[in-house]
């Protein structure tokens, strides 16, 4: 990010030296949480829950400093850089992020870091199990710590406080908003998905039903995350049981997938998610301001929408298809000798309601998201136990997907989140595709050619509007205000159902 801005006066750059430090400490913090969804072995597990409490606890003490607060006053009181557009910016944020950080006992901190370190242990063999009750105490006190934290803050005004965990990803929204934003997003999705159910038309999955060489997913799947611009001397990508992507430091972002034998369009899915997701956090302008907020992401709705984009907009698209299929039959002969173009779009836009959350086609995703969305809303507000979890999530999929939810790994414990304590999070995915979309509509109007240059394997054109219009400006900008100046309107799902439309309706002959 270049920006021409006067002199830093002695305390912003004191400041600025300051959450450095504090996002150092992060730093190790994250490193270490990265081994342990990774590389760690199993018997490190209780001693590295040690050490996340601890880390978590030093950068707590960082971020809560009263020297920190005496450094942000005294920066909000100097004209010069309140007249400066960007610096003004990043003291607001400052000062968002340590009003909230200070709200939290330091002992809280680390003791939901211990918890999660742990629980997500438990929730790795209660998953392999099919076992909920072996993972039920350690949910218990995971939504406990949660409604601890969210008591910290507070409820907003007019809020719940469930809300109070919202704003921890998506600053400054409420509950209440959310399901206005849903309300017609389900109203138009469930009949569309009812329809697309009765077709007459139906894409085939067999490209699916092959057996695909995990070894040679892996390598593809590098190769691809590289080709749409992932910097592989900054990161790489790695094996988990749920795939995330994880920003260490300047230079180092990593992401994982998982590899089934069958279903290798599931992975290289995964891996254009969590691409989406690192290419954000490289096009961050962290090099220069590290630990500041100019130099990370506004929201998770945002993050997602970044992510959604490479995985839906694109590798679901037809353009790209016609560029990698030669490389498939290629890369992973002989499995996919026989399909072709029409064979693989076709078989990754399959709609039909299935259990997984991560492997769901783009229309029945977002009844997975409202799910949980509405079961974090409950165990919160406390009128769902977590006793009843499995219950309620097998009556819920039932309802909305039509499903009988065979085993506790399909249902309840699919998800890793609720392990590591993210509870607010699960809403800014279905927010993230309907930004997602938005964005497209914008970037086809200002980029033309755009999707037809995927044919020709060339992803530039969109990574550098991308780079240019939401990476490098950080935090500078609400992600409402980003919406609305980059795409003229406030966020809407009609653009992510016109797309959807207009892509399967002629597949399907509806």
């Amino acid at each position: 990010m270049t920006t021409k801005t006067a002199p830093a006066t002695a305390a912003y750059t004191e400041l600025c030296d300051h959450l450095r430090e504090a996002e150092t400490v992060d730093s190790l913090a994250r490193l270490t949480s990265w081994d342990q969804e990774t590389e760690m072995p199993p018997k490190a597990a209780s001693f590295r829950a040690e050490q996340l409490s601890l880390l978590s606890r030093l950068a707590h003490e960082r971020w809560t400093s009263p020297k920190l607060g005496e450094l942000i006053s005294a920066c909000e009181s100097d004209s010069d850089l309140q007249s400066d557009r960007v610096r003004a910016a990043n003291i607001r944020e400052i000062r968002r992020d340590y009003d909230r950080a200070t709200k939290l006992p330091s002992s809280l901190v680390s003791e939901i870091a211990d918890t999660s370190s742990r629980a997500m242990e438990v929730w790795k063999e209660a998953r392999s199990k099919n076992d909920f009750k072996l993972f039920q105490p350690w949910l218990e006190k995971t939504v406990g710590l949660a409604r601890k934290k969210a008591e910290c803050y507070g409820a907003p005004a007019g809020g719940e406080l469930y809300d109070a965990l919202i704003d921890e990803y998506e600053p400054g929204v409420l509950g209440s908003e959310i399901a206005e934003v849903f309300k017609p997003l389900r109203a138009a999705l469930t009949p569309f998905i009812a329809e697309i159910a009765q077709a007459p038309k139906r894409p085939s999955g067999a490209p699916d039903e092959a057996k695909v060489d995990r070894a040679k997913q892996i390598e593809f799947n590098k190769m691809v995350a590289e080709k749409i611009g992932f910097d592989a001397k900054a990161g790489y990508l790695a094996v988990s049981a749920h795939p995330f992507s994880e920003s260490i430091a300047p230079g180092d972002t990593r992401m994982t997938t998982r590899y089934y034998e069958d279903h290798f369009t599931d992975s290289l899915s995964g891996t254009m998610h969590e691409t989406g997701h690192s290419l954000y956090e490289q096009g961050l302008p962290k090099m220069e301001f590290f630990g500041q907020p100019i130099a990370k992401y506004i929201s998770l709705g945002v993050h997602e929408s970044q992510s959604r984009l490479w995985e839906n907009q694109v590798g679901r698209s037809r353009a790209f298809w016609e560029w990698i299929t030669p490389i498939v039959k290629k890369d992973l002969a002989p499995a996919l000798d026989k399909f072709g173009v029409d064979d693989f779009y076709g078989c990754v836009n399959i709609i039909e309601p299935s259990f997984i959350r991560v492997e769901a086609d783009e229309a029945t995703y977002h009844l997975h998201v409202m799910l949980r969305f509405d079961c974090e809303r409950a165990l919160i507000s406390g009128d769902l136990a977590i006793a009843d979890l499995p219950a309620w999530w097998n009556d819920r999929i039932k309802k909305d997907l039509g499903l009988t939810v065979p085993n506790e790994a399909k249902g309840c414990l699919q998800d890793i989140h609720w392990s590591m304590g993210a509870i607010g999070y699960f809403p800014t995915y279905s927010l993230g595709s309907l930004l997602s979309a938005q964005l497209w509509d914008t970037i086809q109007e200002q980029v033309p050619g755009v999707e037809d240059g995927f044919s020709r394997g060339e992803f530039a054109p969109l990574l550098d509007w991308l780079r240019m219009n939401i990476h490098s400006v950080g935090r500078q900008h609400t992600a409402s205000e980003l919406t609305e100046k980059l795409t003229g309107a406030p966020l809407s799902h009609e653009p992510l159902m016109r797309y959807l439309e207009k892509k399967l309706r002629p597949m399907y002959g509806i």
